[in-house]
């Protein structure tokens, strides 16, 4: 059977978009493992109904494995979670009504489940990041350039990082790449060359747009909701 890793990001509060995903992938072939990297909270709506189904799934749903994202990280700062530090980074861009409104979404009851919640994953060759391995709030895009990605990636050793802060999907492939370093030691100065193996790193999305990877083939499909049902009424080949 197919191994498939399904990530998604980006909810914000949203369960019908995730009970949505969650009926595409049942019509979708493979071994499944579901992954939600972040961003489930957000200030537009009550958070509350996704929280819970997160944390009980119903009967036949995937299981989902969730990290915090940027808007977790907001919300437990400005809870006492981080120590003193507040919701800062979210106050400076959009005001004091989106922190309050953010604290106004979600039940105290559900922090300290949010806080439990891990920065990242590592699976075989892959990280699984909201952000970056970095920082949570980083943005990785098509236009960041290759040495800050080659610089994310090693942080990590890994050779795929999936990332969903930038809410875009996206492959990027970074082939032949090479580190020339110099090194003095008592031996005199030399210079070392490595070659790197091919790395890629991969945007997930976000809300109703979400990303299948086949874990033995290195494929990756880029998904919005319904498109398994429209393109194979029995499933996502």
């Amino acid at each position: 059977m197919i191994e498939r890793w399904a990530l998604l990001s980006g909810l914000m509060g949203d369960l019908e978009t995730y009970e949505l995903i969650q009926k595409d992938l049942k019509n979708t072939r493979g071994d499944i493992t579901l992954f939600v990297l972040g961003d489930v909270v957000g200030p537009n709506k009550n958070c509350d109904a996704l929280l819970n189904r997160l944390v009980n799934p119903h009967r036949g749903d995937l299981k989902p494995h969730c990290i915090y994202g940027w808007w977790e990280e907001q919300l437990l700062a400005e809870s006492g979670y981080r120590g003193e530090r507040k919701a800062d980074a979210l106050r400076l861009n959009k005001g004091d009504d989106a922190v309050n409104a953010l604290m106004n979404a979600v039940d105290p009851y559900y922090l300290g489940w949010i806080s439990s919640l891990q920065f990242g994953f590592v699976e075989l060759d892959c990280g699984l990041i909201h952000g970056s391995s970095k920082d949570v709030g980083d943005i990785l895009t098509m236009q960041t350039p290759p040495l800050t990605l080659l610089d994310r990636i090693t942080r990590l050793n890994v050779n795929r990082l999936f990332t969903a802060r930038s809410k875009q999907q996206f492959h990027l492939e970074l082939t032949d790449a090479v580190v020339d370093s110099k090194v003095k030691d008592l031996n005199g100065k030399r210079n070392q060359e490595h070659t790197l193996p091919k790395r890629a790193v991969i945007g997930i999305g976000a809300g109703a747009n979400y990303t299948l990877y086949d874990v033995g083939s290195d494929q990756t499909h880029f998904l919005t909701v319904g498109d398994v049902t429209k393109s194979r009424g029995r499933g996502f080949a």
